[in-house]
């Protein structure tokens, strides 16, 4: 996708990933919105980032996503990339029981929300030249932690759900590309430091690079080998990705 020169509208977009990816669009001149459930860290983003705009929006909201989609299309008509960024990591049990507030509300903003804002904003996006939507899935996608089941599951769904938009449409002059990023160090589970964990600065720096390249998939090279995982034997590579985070457990703050 072209760098520059865009309306971009980026849920989830007032800490970790989403902020980053705001902000590197915001330096290199595109009009940015970003959207979140607190105006005070919508409001702390904007005023870093002059230009910038924000919206507060609860995605898991169906009627708040129409009331935005169209808020959206009439304060700024040129929209052409819409981001679904925004996103929740419960850790979960799948051995026992699972909140089911805490698992409708992980599906409801990490699946139905990307649907339903996409769903929203087609028929606008698809008058627009150069337009793109960009999914943020994750490394999960491909090979799912264990301790994350519910997590990693609807990461999954995001990418068939990517495939099938991709395909459906071809044609259209809508682009659909989706990210997969690695355990990438921000708040999403606990900022920590972890030496395994990829500095935000350096995956911000990587998927913009990715994005400008025009691939369909965004991904750094260090996950290759999660995303050619799977396969008929994907069960050994799963338990054995799982054993080794069981063994060197991923810091939760708790």
């Amino acid at each position: 996708m072209k760098n520059s020169g865009n309306t971009i509208f980026i849920t989830g977009g007032t800490s970790g990933i989403g902020r980053g990816i705001a902000e590197a669009f915001h330096r290199l001149g595109n009009q940015v919105i970003i959207s979140g459930r607190r105006k005070a860290l919508l409001d702390e983003v904007t005023q870093a980032n002059p230009g910038m705009h924000g919206i507060e929006l609860d995605i898991q909201d169906p009627q708040q996503i129409k009331a935005v989609a169209a808020q959206l299309v009439k304060n700024f008509p040129k929209l052409n990339v819409l981001f679904n960024n925004a996103g929740i990591m419960p850790f979960d049990d799948a051995a026992g029981e699972i909140d089911d507030h805490v698992a409708v509300a992980t599906v409801t903003t990490n699946l139905l929300g990307p649907v339903r804002m996409t769903s929203a904003l087609l028929p606008h996006l698809k008058q627009q030249k150069d337009a793109v939507i960009i999914h943020n899935s994750s490394v999960l996608a491909f090979v799912p932690l264990a301790g994350t089941a519910v997590y990693s599951a609807t990461k999954a769904a995001m990418h068939s759900y990517s495939l099938s938009q991709r395909f459906m449409l071809a044609g259209t002059g809508v682009r659909v590309v989706e990210i997969a990023p690695p355990w990438v160090d921000t708040d999403l589970v606990f900022k920590s430091g972890d030496s395994r964990a990829m500095p935000l600065s350096d995956f911000i720096a990587a998927t913009m690079r990715g994005l400008e390249s025009g691939t369909d998939e965004v991904y750094v090279e260090q996950i290759q080998a999660l995303r050619d995982n799977p396969g008929s034997d994907e069960h050994t590579f799963v338990n054995a990705f799982n054993q080794s985070l069981k063994e060197n457990p991923i810091p939760t703050g708790h």
